[in-house]
């Protein structure tokens, strides 16, 4: 289980109104997309991170999914079709006309469907939680340190 509890403020000993003490401090939830190839198995990469941050009316994810890597590990799988089922992700994100009826949806009930459990190739981890004081430095954070600079297959 991935819990990261870490603020995305750098420690200050000034005192001023950009000062850790003086920025508002957030709560966000965030889940890990992964692609599972074969489900019954259980095994996959993580391909991205949804944050959602209500306080701040923040609902993004970043996404980055490596079709070649994935041809090694899973030959049998249409790596376009994963991609542009990847690529609906942000869209309900942003909510609107794009994402369908879904985008009528408010932020936290798209961020709830999103990481709701599927049995399908692209799959979410559960809901984790976290402090910050910008939501769009976190999720990039989140990004680099499970997606970005893993490389090994993610069996939890």
């Amino acid at each position: 289980m991935h819990d990261l509890r870490f603020s995305d403020a750098k420690s200050s000993t000034r005192n001023d109104e950009n000062s850790d003490e003086t920025r508002a401090l957030f709560s966000y939830d965030y889940a890990i997309i992964r692609v599972v190839p074969r489900v019954e198995m259980g095994e996959g990469f993580n391909v991205g991170v949804i944050l959602f941050c209500s306080e701040a009316r923040f609902l993004d994810a970043k996404i980055a999914f490596d079709s070649a890597r994935w041809e090694r590990f899973a030959p049998n799988v249409n790596c376009e079709l994963i991609e542009e089922h990847l690529q609906t992700i942000p869209l309900v994100c942003a909510g609107g006309k794009l994402a369908g009826t879904i985008g009528n949806m408010t932020q936290r009930e798209r961020f709830h469907w999103l990481v709701a459990p599927h049995s399908t190739m692209i799959q979410t981890s559960s809901a984790h939680c976290g402090l910050c004081h910008e939501p769009e430095t976190a999720l990039q954070k989140l990004f680099e340190k499970l997606v970005s600079n893993r490389t090994q297959i993610n069996t939890d």
